[in-house]
């Protein structure tokens, strides 16, 4: 079930107590190459650099109202574990959290910063979140999930700032990881009774979300990205389907190459760093541009954190062209 407005305007106040909102800027120079009014919501400025935070406030301070809890776990990629592990200092709570070997070297060292015991183990995130889910039984642990109501509820407070703040959007894009930024985006725009599309991306290197909407059941898909790490899902969630397929109007797949050249765009035009997953929705709506009349769009900058030696070859090489 998705959360009502109500729900929403209360974890936005969990949010804001912790963070400021997040800007929407509407950079020139991206309307002339989009040929569009596009509006940037920069999720890649809260403290942790990436949306996941405002879902992590928002589940900890309910935690907070269970009482005792010996430690929490959980599993990622980076940002949902930065997030769990800034949450989990501010709740006083120690955290462990399950990333797959090879993970990007400077999220690990910002969960570590945070206070996180990193655990290493298998080759992709479900492989993580499984051991993370048996870890949890055997520590007696509490497994903080990687989609729930109120992860979806803290995060559509990003959506809330930006379809307030920015009226009439005929369309926003959203990456979609296990779907909490999608589902978030959806409740927000039902929940103010708007028109807008809500497209979903995803990298067509990981197309389950992808196969799963065409098919309009689960389908699971083989994740070869290198660029999209957030994006790099090989079994979808369901309660997040339920929700894509009610409430999102398509999904576009965008392949590394193109990734690649959102995130060189975006720093050209805009001078923000953008992880892979955090370009998505540029690439997408270059791959729309022209498609529709000149239009009033939002793109959703999920988060920055890119490694820097990955961030160097992307921009510096027309043709990174990773996992095709």
């Amino acid at each position: 079930m998705l959360p009502k407005l109500d729900d929403i305007e209360a974890a936005a106040r969990i949010v804001h107590a912790a963070m400021p909102p997040t800007p929407q800027y509407c950079w020139p120079l991206l309307c002339e190459r989009l040929a569009s009014e596009v509006w940037v919501k920069h999720e890649n400025h809260t403290p942790v650099g990436a949306f996941k935070l405002r879902g992590g406030l928002v589940y900890f301070a309910d935690l907070a109202t269970i009482g005792a809890c010996g430690g929490v776990i959980s599993a990622t990629r980076g940002n949902h574990g930065q997030s769990v592990g800034m949450a989990a200092r501010r709740y006083g709570l120690a955290a462990r959290i399950v990333v797959p070997h090879g993970n990007s070297i400077e999220k690990n060292a910002a969960m570590r910063a945070l206070g996180v015991e990193l655990i290493e183990h298998g080759e992709d995130f479900q492989s993580a979140r499984e051991y993370a889910t048996r870890l949890a039984g055997e520590l007696a642990l509490h497994l903080v999930p990687s989609f729930h109501r109120l992860l979806v509820a803290g995060v559509a407070s990003y959506a809330i700032e930006l379809l307030r703040a920015v009226r009439d959007l005929s369309t926003v894009y959203v990456p979609i990881g296990l779907g909490s930024g999608v589902c978030g985006m959806v409740a927000a725009r039902d929940a103010l009774g708007l028109q807008t599309e809500v497209v979903g991306v995803v990298s067509a290197h990981a197309p389950a979300y992808a196969a799963s909407f065409a098919a309009r059941q689960l389908r699971e898909a083989p994740v070869t990205t290198r660029l999209a790490d957030g994006m790099a899902c090989r079994t979808p969630e369901p309660e997040a389907l339920e929700i894509i397929w009610r409430g999102v109007d398509r999904i576009v797949e965008v392949s590394d190459s193109e990734v690649a050249a959102a995130m060189r765009l975006l720093f050209t035009c805009t001078h923000n760093v953008a992880e892979g997953a955090g370009a998505a929705a540029v690439a997408a709506a270059w791959q729309e541009r022209g498609q529709r009349p000149r239009r009033r769009i939002a793109v959703v900058l999920s988060g920055g954190n890119v490694d820097r030696e990955l961030f160097a070859e992307v921009l510096r090489d027309d043709r990174v062209a990773a996992g095709e």
